[in-house]
């Protein structure tokens, strides 16, 4: 895959492994079949491939496991690949929840315990970061080192208002606005068409490649996730649980002497310039590696230049 430049705790309970089948549908330059296992009551669907350490792959909104399709082929040479599905999302079971940051957790906790991993690489992407972040400071015997990118993590975040998040205040607290969101989100398709498809990358992504994630999401129903997951930002104090949890996220990359590398592009979304710098100077054991002009969903912009350097700093741990 060609790179492109820039133009613009829970409680879960795991039931049963499924027999290996392959995706719902026949994703684009994604030859890896899914795995099944019940978390909670309900199916989760994941990627589990090769063999060595685990290398755990966290996708946040509004993707799915097919988000790291180029990272993958990079690091599953030496490593176990995993990959997972949200619930709601990708191929895992699409329930009728409320797709709260406690009901994403509850369900991807579960599948990374029932999957029994120690001396796991986590590398995390959007809600995937919040998410892997808590499950590693619950887990830090299971965990070797963590990489990250453009995920939910300080100095960014807590936001204190929707003033303080400048340009994206605006779309946020539309979306944010009952009825409004709804609208924007569920009908209209906005995150995957608009802010995935165009304003979160380099290039507006192709047809087939819009096409493969859209096919996760065939209505409004099946876009539950995707409005929920902006109501649970933690903008003015709201929602109390991640507020404090990116306190907790803060504390712990200061405080903990894991490997880390971070990823980071310019301008970036919410990672830009200045909280590269913060982190530079505040995050402890960090190393960082800048790609190039991009905003948020990087990986469809320099899938080749993560997974090769991805894969050369696991190999140093």
């Amino acid at each position: 895959m060609n790179r492109r430049h820039f133009l613009a705790s829970t409680g879960a309970s795991a039931l049963a492994l499924a027999t290996p089948a392959p995706a719902l549908a026949a994703l684009p330059d994604f030859p890896w079949a899914k795995n099944y296992l019940k978390i909670d009551g309900h199916k989760m669907a994941y990627v589990d491939n090769g063999t060595g350490r685990p290398v755990v792959f966290l996708h946040g909104n509004p993707t799915s496991s097919y988000l790291w399709r180029g990272v993958l082929p990079h690091v599953e040479t030496a490593n176990r690949v995993i990959a997972p599905d949200m619930i709601g999302m990708g191929d895992s079971d699409k329930p009728d929840l409320a797709y709260t940051y406690d009901d994403h957790a509850r369900h991807l906790h579960g599948l990374l315990d029932a999957l029994n991993l120690s001396d796991a690489v986590l590398v995390l992407h959007d809600w995937g970061g919040a998410l892997g972040f808590d499950w590693a400071m619950q887990n830090t015997d299971r965990v070797a080192a963590i990489a990250y990118m453009e995920t939910i993590a300080p100095p960014v975040m807590p936001f204190d208002s929707y003033e303080a998040m400048g340009p994206l205040g605006d779309m946020f607290k539309a979306w944010r606005t009952p009825g409004v969101g709804e609208k924007m989100i569920l009908e209209d398709n906005m995150f995957i068409n608009e802010v995935l498809g165009k304003i979160g990358v380099a290039a507006p992504l192709s047809a087939e490649t819009l096409a493969a994630y859209n096919s996760y999401y065939p209505d409004a129903a099946s876009r539950a996730p995707l409005l929920a997951w902006p109501r649970e930002v933690p903008i003015g104090g709201e929602p109390a649980n991640t507020v404090s949890l990116t306190n907790r996220i803060a504390d712990f990359l200061t405080t903990d002497d894991l490997p880390k590398l971070l990823f980071h592009v310019t301008p970036g979304a919410i990672t830009p310039p200045e909280a590269v710098g913060w982190m530079q100077a505040n995050v402890s054991n960090l190393t960082t590696i800048y790609l190039g002009p991009g905003a948020h969903f990087i990986q469809e912009d320099y899938p080749d230049e993560i997974g090769i350097a991805l894969a050369e700093w696991i190999a140093t741990l």
